[in-house]
């Protein structure tokens, strides 16, 4: 069976409640260009990167400049990120157990590079992460494969050896491509079931002796809801 090579966290709204903060600074954007954003709107604003969203909402008001939009969310966003962002619950004791167990872990993220670092060296500050990955890092973002590929190989494992831990239904697309297995803590979004998917209600049942076994079950693992990671 495959042995646990590294976990592959995403950071919004997996270990910190950011999700929130993008939703706002989306919303914001959005009413300034004419536009009120809904549940509709939901799957072109959460687990999405900054250019997505911005050519969502070029598309649903018609604004001329997705540039200026993607700008003036990011800008919004890192503000918000910049107050700072709580924990999600059970982060910090899941990060301390793997830490205490040498099971390396970086993070994943799909937000630019400017606010990985805000929240790397706020919320997650001391995290000993092996390294961070953001937007900025691999030529496509979530939900392309690419993050996840360029981690496992960071690592020098094969990405089926990594656990990925995801809230979205983009985040866990980019997972599967890459060929990692998936935790799924959702957030904001449902996330549906999938070959190879566990699913959690929160970090707070999740453990590394969990991790372990779901990587080396694999695709083996049945996919029906209540199926937890958990010792």
């Amino acid at each position: 069976m495959t042995e646990l090579a590294a976990v592959l966290f995403d950071m919004d709204g997996t270990l910190v409640d950011t999700e929130v903060l993008w939703w706002e600074a989306t919303a914001e954007t959005a009413a300034r260009i004419g536009h009120r954003l809904t549940d509709a709107d939901a799957p072109e604003v959460v687990g999405r990167a900054v250019p997505d969203t911005a050519a969502h909402l070029v598309r649903v008001t018609g604004h001329p400049d997705a540039d200026g939009l993607a700008a003036e969310l990011a800008t919004a966003f890192q503000e918000r990120v910049d107050r700072g962002a709580p924990l999600r619950p059970g982060a910090g004791r899941l990060l301390a157990e793997l830490t205490a167990a040498d099971v390396p872990f970086a993070l994943v993220s799909a937000s630019p590079r400017s606010v990985v670092d805000s929240v790397v060296g706020g919320a997650l500050a001391h995290v000993p992460f092996a390294f961070t990955l953001s937007a900025d890092d691999t030529a496509r973002t979530k939900p392309h494969p690419d993050p996840y590929r360029a981690a496992a190989r960071r690592f020098g494992v094969p990405e089926s050896a990594c656990v990925a831990v995801e809230d979205s239904p983009d985040g866990a697309a980019s997972a599967d491509a890459a060929g990692c297995t998936v935790l799924v803590v959702p957030s904001m979004l449902p996330v549906p079931e999938g070959p190879g998917r566990v699913f959690a209600e929160s970090l707070e049942e999740v453990s590394v002796a969990g991790l372990r076994r779901h990587v080396a079950e694999g695709s083996d693992r049945p996919t029906a809801g209540g199926t937890t990671p958990g010792a």
